[in-house]
């Protein structure tokens, strides 16, 4: 790998330490660094680089030149850093300085061994789906990033009144959600918001959506994993004029009598994952899964075999 690009949100004390972690091993392997422009800035009004690099402020700056992209933060940095990337098929490895991380995965302590993975070819790459979403009439704030990795949320707005939903899959009618909100997710975004209403947890390479409803009036309705080739068709209706639609962090506010058209994106997102890490593993780690004690027993399990 010889060009790689540096993306991050903000700045702390561990950050610097990540940053300078990261550069040192990847001046070991003479590659070039271009960081992006506003983390740039940050991390010179911190005193944290010692030298000068190359930025880049805009997809426009990037190119399929470019080998890799790593983030410095949690699982937003990431879904942030999908705006630059978009279609050129540039790998993104996110560094984990949030909380959850399941997309930022690369542990703080674990910074030099994981990049020396990345480095010695030792790494997989996982195709993640995204999103795409269209509107009638079109909506100038979703006309160029009308795409995202985790979900598209339809949710009220200023109001504690529910909102109906009414739902069609490739033309079929199937349910009118009265809720706070109904989620689309990814497989990606189902260890997200979807998770926290109930949602399944789907393994990053199934060919699967999920909606989920937030906090339904409707007692029946449950989360539905559908095909991701399905096309989704939803029209809100609320006492309010406008609702609010979510592209992962991007938030956009429509008038009530729009028509949303959901679909599988045209293009994907390429995480990469050292061969030291799994996605398994992040399960475990980040949800608690196996934290009972019948799995620490000091007692070895006999066999009725003889």
């Amino acid at each position: 790998m010889k060009k790689i690009a540096i993306y991050g949100q903000s700045y702390s004390l561990t950050t610097e330490k990540e940053v300078q972690i990261l550069l040192s091993v990847l001046e070991e392997q003479q590659v070039v660094v271009f960081f992006e422009k506003q983390f740039y800035t940050l991390l010179n009004q911190n005193n944290v680089l010692d030298k000068k690099y190359q930025t880049f402020a805009h997809f426009n700056d990037l190119n399929t030149s470019f080998d890799l992209l790593f983030t410095i933060g949690g699982d937003g940095t990431i879904l942030r850093a999908i705006t630059y990337v978009r279609d050129l098929n540039i790998p993104i490895l996110g560094i984990n300085a949030g909380r959850m991380g399941f997309l930022a995965s690369i542990k703080k302590d674990a910074i030099r061994e994981s990049v020396a993975c990345v480095m010695n070819g030792d790494f997989t790459i996982q195709e993640r789906t995204l999103l795409s979403i269209r509107t009638e009439p079109e909506i100038n704030s979703l006309k160029e990033l009308n795409f995202a990795l985790n979900e598209i949320t339809i949710s009220r707005k200023n109001t504690t009144s529910m909102i109906g939903v009414q739902t069609y899959l490739n033309k079929e009618y199937l349910t009118n959600y009265w809720a706070d909100g109904l989620i689309i997710a990814t497989p990606t975004g189902s260890t997200g918001y979807s998770l926290s209403c109930n949602g399944p947890v789907i393994l990053p390479a199934s060919k699967s959506l999920v909606i989920t409803p937030i906090a339904p009036h409707n007692l029946n309705a449950r989360p539905m994993v559908i095909p991701d080739d399905t096309n989704i068709e939803l029209e809100v209706d609320a006492r309010e004029k406008k609702f609010l639609i979510s592209l992962d962090s991007r938030i956009a506010t429509i008038p009530i009598g729009t028509k949303i058209f959901i679909a599988k994106a045209p293009f994907t997102i390429k995480s990469m994952l050292p061969n030291n890490q799994s996605f398994l593993q992040t399960l475990r780690s980040k949800l608690l899964w196996g934290e009972d004690i019948r799995n620490e027993s000091p007692f070895p399990i006999k066999s009725n075999n003889k």
